[in-house]
């Protein structure tokens, strides 16, 4: 195992941070990159991410392991100092608000001056070409705050990796995940070993987040160019929503690591025979089909469904209760489908989206992420 050390932009006299690495394997196979909490306040991917650890570790050890696993398991040192009477607050930079998980360098944008005449008929070949051009792309930007350089740095850890898992949670949810709808066939045994309940599908969700950027370059450069050149899912890039923000115990992090390594050996990754796959619960869905449940009133929210669980449409999800008239107003779905995540708070604000429903027809267009 090595350990590499990556300075960002000191923001004041007197500090100064960095992301730290750690590579374990020999190189020269797979390249697979794994980080966890870019939002600072979502902490189970830690916890796994130190499970994980010690099991590459062990792996690496026994000569098990077939190529390069990066693990970065605080990839957000900047949210991680941001703390407001108590509270952990590290999901927007507070001198910027600008969510960490958003305007990341868009690969494709970065390459379109030079790429087109870089590409031939061999796809093995069209690979490297894509990966060096990026290199060289990322090597050139000039960042001029410590969260440009945070992100840059990131990505120079990640942009030639062949699979990125980034490690996140909501406030409250069943394990569920997101990725790119043409990278569907090569993550679903990720989320069988994941047992994930909602497996979200979406080209592009708007706002450049760190998955996606990885991804979302190469169905890019294919619809551009895959008539003349064959172009390849160059990166099998996921986002796993661990549960929800409390979920971080042993079991757990085992549990989630386990899969993970279980993932890795089916990619051949890892040397040896991944346990059976288990099945998949429920179907993956389009992120568009995705309903947010917004509070039509003010007052204390009260959950009557659970995450993880199947709804019909018209189900009744939550009530908002008005302690001072006594009104009490009822929310439920038009989609069926998964409650996959809900809001961490028992108090609604009018207009607050405090739940999501995995639902198998698209109807949203736009942004489809939450800030």
């Amino acid at each position: 195992m090595q350990t590499q050390t990556h300075p960002l932009i000191a923001p004041t006299l007197g500090t100064a941070r960095n992301i730290t690495s750690f590579h374990y394997g020999p190189g020269g196979g797979q390249k697979i990159y794994i980080q966890s909490s870019l939002h600072a306040d979502e902490l189970p991917g830690m916890l796994v991410s130190w499970a994980l650890r010690r099991k590459l570790a062990a792996l690496e050890e026994a000569g098990r392991i077939r190529g390069e696993v990066v693990v970065v398991p605080v990839a957000n040192p900047i949210g991680l100092n941001q703390h407001f009477l108590g509270h952990l607050t590290g999901r927007f930079e507070t001198n910027t608000a600008q969510n960490f998980n958003r305007n990341f360098y868009e690969l494709a944008a970065l390459i379109e001056p030079v790429i087109e005449s870089r590409l031939t008929e061999n796809v093995d070949a069209n690979r490297s070409a894509i990966r060096a051009a990026m290199h060289e792309a990322l090597n050139a930007q000039k960042p001029e705050t410590e969260i440009e350089s945070q992100r840059l740095a990131l990505q120079k850890l990640s942009y030639d990796a062949d699979a990125v898992l980034d490690l996140h949670c909501d406030w409250e949810a069943a394990m569920h995940l997101y990725t790119n709808p043409d990278l569907w066939p090569e993550v679903e045994p990720l989320a069988r070993y994941l047992d994930a309940k909602a497996s979200l599908l979406a080209l592009n969700s708007v706002g450049n987040p760190f998955d996606e950027i990885h991804s979302f370059c190469w169905s890019d450069l294919r619809g551009r160019f895959g008539e003349r050149f064959p172009i390849p899912n160059g990166s099998i890039s996921v986002t796993i929503e661990l549960r929800g923000q409390r979920e971080v115990s042993y079991d757990y992090a085992e549990h989630d690591a386990q899969a993970i390594v279980e993932y890795l050996t089916t990619r051949g990754v890892i040397d040896g025979t991944a346990a059976p796959l288990p099945l998949l619960e429920f179907a993956a869905t389009p992120l568009a089909g995705a309903e947010p449940l917004v509070a039509p009133i003010s007052g204390v929210l009260v959950y009557r469904c659970e995450v993880g669980t199947w709804v019909d449409a018209g189900q009744e999800i939550a009530d908002i209760v008005d302690p001072l008239t006594d009104r009490v107003v009822t929310v439920s779905n038009t989609v069926a489908g998964v409650l996959y995540a809900r809001h961490l708070t028992r108090f609604a604000t009018a207009g607050l989206e405090f739940a999501r429903i995995a639902g198998a027809t698209a109807f949203r267009s736009g942004s489809l992420l939450s800030n």
